[in-house]
């Protein structure tokens, strides 16, 4: 009888574990947004009018890894990197294999050159400009199919929203700042 029970009260345990389990559907993918923001989440911001669902890198642990050991990345998103201070930036793509473009933007939101990222080069491609506050990173050719050039402008309001999201200060920023 006591082995019975506890084969019952087993089984109903492992019952109500498997009911908590998540769906692999978040608020954020769901597109609620009382969801709770974190480095995984998706926000969409415009580059050029053009849609995208971005990522943001805005700690050193989370720049450091960016799209490091990811086999792919969906149609039409990235991850945006966010920095404090304008300078010239340059990116390598240590342990990452997808063939990525990078845009890099200035203070003012403004896409001033875009580069080709190759599959685990560690070679830093770097901005010619020193005023480069914001990378983003995306699929090889997403900036060309979209026809979004030099002189096209990130989506601030949306940046400045998914920020808020993630419960990063903005006041002081450069990009948000009068």
């Amino acid at each position: 009888m006591k082995a019975k029970f506890i084969i019952f009260a087993g089984g109903f345990v492992l019952l109500i574990l498997a009911a908590c389990q998540p769906t692999g559907q978040d608020d954020a993918a769901m597109g609620r947004d009382n969801a709770p923001a974190d480095a995984g989440t998706y926000f969409p911001i415009a580059i050029g009018g053009q849609a995208l669902q971005l990522q943001l890198a805005l700690t050193p642990s989370e720049q450091q890894r960016g799209l490091m050991f990811r086999e792919s990345l969906p149609k039409d998103h990235g991850m945006l990197f966010l920095f404090d201070r304008p300078e010239r930036r340059g990116f390598w793509m240590q342990n990452t294999s997808i063939p990525l473009d990078i845009g890099y933007f200035d203070a003012e939101g403004r896409l001033r050159e875009v580069h080709k990222l190759f599959p685990f080069d560690e070679n830093a491609v770097s901005s010619t400009s020193a005023q480069i506050l914001i990378a983003v990173e995306t699929n090889r050719g997403w900036f060309e199919a979209n026809q979004v050039t030099p002189g096209a402008m990130i989506e601030l309001d949306a940046l400045e929203n998914a920020l808020k999201r993630r419960s990063h200060r903005t006041e002081a920023h450069p990009l948000f700042s009068d």
